[in-house]
This record gives C-alpha cells, structure tokens and sequence, in this order.
C-alpha cells in the first residue's frame, strides 16, 4: 500500500467521450491507495495543449512523486514493480 502517497492524474473527459485508459488509472491508483488530484482535460483544446506542453501523445498521464510515470500501461507496469 501507498500509505499517505498521492499521485496526479491527467485524463480526458470530453462531453461524447470518456477516456477508458483515465478511468482504469484512477482506480488502479485508488486500489493502491494513492491519493488522486484529478486533473480533468475538458476539451480537445485542453487535451491538444496538455500534450503539446508535456511533450506527450496521448493521455492519460500519472504523475507520482513529482515524476512522470506514464499512461495507463506504464502505471500497471510502475505499481506491478512495487
């Protein structure tokens, strides 16, 4: 368990669309029990801005630490190596 821990997390909700990789972020990190800052892209201006900012191509993105940990995949990878 991640007693205390907190992680911020990039996702997409536009209003036809819900990213399903944010989704599983989110509870993957609350199954482990982090913390979530919730960050929400609301538009796909906000989305293509996130991405350009951080020099990413997609999101989710998770940030633990202050570090980078990467989408969804990277996450499982991450909490797996724990």
């Amino acid at each position: 368990m991640a007693a205390n821990a907190s992680a911020t997390l990039y996702r997409m909700v536009l209003p036809d669309h819900i990213c399903p990789f944010g989704v599983r972020a989110r509870q993957l990190l609350e199954e482990n029990g982090f913390e979530v800052d919730d960050r929400i892209l609301r538009s796909r201006e906000e989305v293509d801005a996130f991405k350009a900012e951080q020099q990413v191509e997609t999101t989710p993105i998770v940030f633990i630490d202050g570090s980078c940990v990467g989408g969804c995949e990277e996450l499982e990878r991450y909490l797996a190596d724990r």
